[in-house]
């Protein structure tokens, strides 16, 4: 009967005794959605419709905590971008790898609809170094803009690098 006591009062003051477990961080916060206007499955065209870019494909992986890019351009080249936000500061971070070897960190957030993210990386021809500023704009349509600039001379002047519009394909 001893025994049992002891048994028994072990089990309450055991798990008193523990910490209490810290819930696992959920990607459920709005601030999370922010960039879903950009999932889907995508033909990328000029400004007229023409389809000219190639093909994007985003999905939301990793319990909808991260934004994954597919793309796959009409002149072969391909890439995938990882896009993300810090629960801690609420910054969204791009990292894109292309198969030409362009590697881009870029970060921001929401700028009014759009996703703005900028930073430093080799120009496209990676020649020398560049800032980057792109932005990705949900339109009325269901349409969304992506509009990639460039810089070489800290943001004086900026040169278009990609001026892309996804349409939803059916």
């Amino acid at each position: 009967m001893r025994v049992w006591r002891l048994v028994s009062a072990a089990l309450f003051i055991i798990p008193a005794a523990l910490p209490a477990q810290q819930a696992k961080p959920s990607c459920s916060d709005p601030g999370y959605r922010q960039f879903d206007f950009w999932v889907g499955d995508w033909e990328v065209t000029d400004s007229t419709g023409k389809a000219v870019y190639g093909n994007n494909r985003i999905t939301l992986e990793e319990g909808k905590c991260l934004v994954h890019e597919h793309w796959t351009g009409s002149r072969g080249g391909t890439g995938q971008s990882l896009n993300f936000r810090d629960p801690h500061t609420g910054r969204w971070s791009q990292v894109w790898v292309g198969n030409d070897g362009l590697i881009l960190n870029i970060s921001g957030g929401l700028e009014g609809q759009a996703m703005v993210l900028t930073g430093e990386g080799m120009t496209m021809q990676g020649k020398q170094k560049a800032l980057h500023r792109a932005s990705w704009t949900p339109l009325p349509d269901g349409r969304v803009r992506q509009y990639w600039q460039q810089s070489t001379d800290a943001g004086k002047t900026w040169t278009v690098v990609f001026d892309g519009w996804y349409r939803k394909k059916q």
